[in-house]
């Protein structure tokens, strides 16, 4: 992957279940979704975030969670972000 352009917050060791992840995902040689890095920079802080993602896409809807996920992949096409 490329680096982000917050060069401190991806060099971050981080703490908590989403640097877990980060190494986790990096050990297996897979990508992984690059807001984790901000996740675990300011755990504390992005616990809303994350929350607030969580719940847009997998809380009650009556569009199904896998419409959801298309939706923001389409949307990420479109803006030219990797998604």
């Amino acid at each position: 992957m490329d680096p982000m352009f917050l060069k401190d917050v991806e060099a971050h060791k981080g703490v908590g279940h989403y640097a877990s992840m980060i190494q986790r995902a990096r050990d297996a040689g897979r990508p992984f979704p690059r807001i984790w890095h901000l996740f675990a920079f300011k755990p504390r802080v992005s616990s809303a975030l994350a929350a607030f993602a969580d719940e847009v896409m997998r809380g009650p809807s009556p569009l199904p969670p896998g419409m959801r996920e298309l939706i923001a992949a389409f949307t990420s096409r479109g803006n030219a972000c990797l998604f």
